[in-house]
């Protein structure tokens, strides 16, 4: 939306254009340098924690305990515990990763792409939104490794030297996955620490508790906000940056090899790198609106996580859910267009066959509903709206995952080898406890570490713009 757009002398129009410079604002008007130092420093450097928040603790800290009791009974008993049968071979947990992976790559883009774009409404979220990509990958990273069924020989996928010359296969997708995601990862970890320098250091200042001063002067590794260090902080983030945008790309595009490189119906198919990418990027933005709505009502910070972040996040949304329902449309065309017969009835039994349901489900979650509902301004600033939508699409993504994991396994070539897959309790624990993990993770880094960039912020207050009549008549 355009200044345009606005009524001039409306009340919108004074609510969200400055007079001074005719720019939209980011942040409500009304915030000085203190009070956004305030605000954020006072959630971690309380001493009190809200109820609240050890009541979501201990609700999803129960849930994390679910997911080391199955996995703990995965590692004794094996993989059979699953609904992993012949011909379904990969079932919730190759699901799962797909998910978590998706989920992670809307911090990344947050960060760096809108960062390298000059884009401001970045500010507010990017924090917790970077690190929602490194808690999404960590729920990720552990489904490769315990669905082999013997993670204990999992460091055989790297190419470490041993007297037995026994080399990875790197003609395999799951040694791709292992190159992709730990760069993500370690790029990812980076990115979101050094952003979080400058904050440390004003943490340290604040800090009332001796314990606190030295922990937070610790990870601050010195600063002092001096124009040294402020010019090696910008380079260093834009070099991370840098970095990091293509692995926007390539991250998704070498998960969905996983698929594209098989032979099967359904997983043989160009479409998949943009489609996946565009579809994590989907999802990812999703689950962005998923924590950042119940966070800024919980700890009041609707001056900071404004209407207009919700409204941008959701023309992401709409745009990438355009890109999804394009790649849609191309598996159905390219069934009927290849004039294969395996294609044409994978495509028919995917979305008639005895499990066609999930295909409708997720036709209903990922398209129906956010791209005939987010062209309205007045529903992407509705805030419970968008929570809603937020959950629809992650639920969808999810389906989406499993009917391209599972509707292209239970039918294949030959009739004789057809079946049928039904999850088990311990698919629904693992996954459960995934979330109950991620969410866990989640509250720690709300609790203990500025969830909202300060530097930032102050950055974009009428303040710390320096009007060029000033800096002429200064005399510096």
């Amino acid at each position: 939306m355009a200044t345009s757009d606005l009524k001039p002398r409306s009340p919108e129009y004074e609510r969200w254009v400055d007079p001074a410079t005719g720019e939209f604002r980011v942040i409500e008007q009304g915030q000085t340098f203190k009070s956004v130092t305030d605000k954020i420093t006072r959630i971690v450097l309380t001493p009190h924690t809200p109820l609240g928040w050890f009541g979501m603790f201990a609700v999803f800290g129960a849930l994390a305990t679910v997911l080391l009791v199955a996995v703990t009974w995965l590692f004794l008993v094996g993989v059979g515990i699953w609904a992993i049968t012949q011909p379904v071979a990969w079932g919730f947990a190759i699901i799962n990763f797909v998910w978590w992976i998706g989920i992670g790559h809307a911090g990344t883009l947050i960060s760096a792409i809108l960062l390298l774009f000059k884009q401001g409404w970045r500010n507010s979220i990017n924090r917790f939104a970077e690190a929602m990509t490194i808690f999404a990958v960590v729920c990720a990273g552990m489904f490769p490794l315990i669905h082999v069924g013997r993670p204990w020989l999992g460091y055989w996928l790297f190419p470490y030297p041993n007297t037995m010359t026994v080399w990875p296969q790197f003609r395999s997708p799951l040694l791709w996955d292992v190159f992709a995601v730990s760069t993500y990862a370690t790029i990812s970890v980076v990115f979101w620490y050094i952003g979080m320098v400058p904050d440390f250091g004003t943490m340290r200042d604040r800090a009332k508790t001796r314990l606190a001063q030295y922990c937070y002067g610790l990870i601050a590794l010195g600063w002092r906000g001096s124009v040294r260090h402020w010019m090696r902080y910008e380079t260093a983030s834009l070099l991370l940056a840098g970095l990091a945008t293509p692995l926007v790309l390539s991250v998704h595009t070498v998960i969905s090899f996983d698929f594209a490189v098989a032979v099967l119906p359904g997983w043989h198919t160009t479409i998949f790198p943009p489609y996946f990418v565009a579809g994590a990027i989907y999802s990812g933005f999703a689950m962005v609106l998923t924590l950042a709505i119940p966070l800024r009502r919980f700890y009041h910070l609707e001056a900071l996580v404004t209407e207009r972040h919700i409204d941008n996040m959701g023309k992401v949304m709409l745009a990438t859910g355009f890109i999804v329902a394009y790649g849609y449309g191309m598996e159905a065309f390219m069934a009927w267009y290849s004039a294969s017969h395996w294609e044409w009835f994978m495509f028919w039994n995917r979305v008639f066959g005895p499990m066609g349901w999930s295909y409708w489900v997720l036709i209903t979650c990922n398209l129906a509903i956010p791209l005939t509902t987010l062209w309205s301004r007045k529903l992407r600033t509705n805030i419970s709206f968008m929570f809603f939508i937020s959950i629809v699409v992650n639920t969808g993504m999810w389906f989406e995952r499993f009917v391209i994991v599972v509707t292209s396994l239970y039918r294949d070539f030959l009739p004789s080898s057809w079946g049928t897959y039904r999850a088990t309790k311990w698919d629904y624990m693992t996954y459960v406890g995934t979330l109950g993990l991620f969410t866990t993770l989640f509250l720690l880094f709300v609790r203990f570490l500025p969830m909202i960039p300060m530097s930032e912020i102050r950055l974009m207050l009428p303040g710390a713009k320096i009007k060029p009549k000033a800096v002429a008549g200064s005399g510096d």
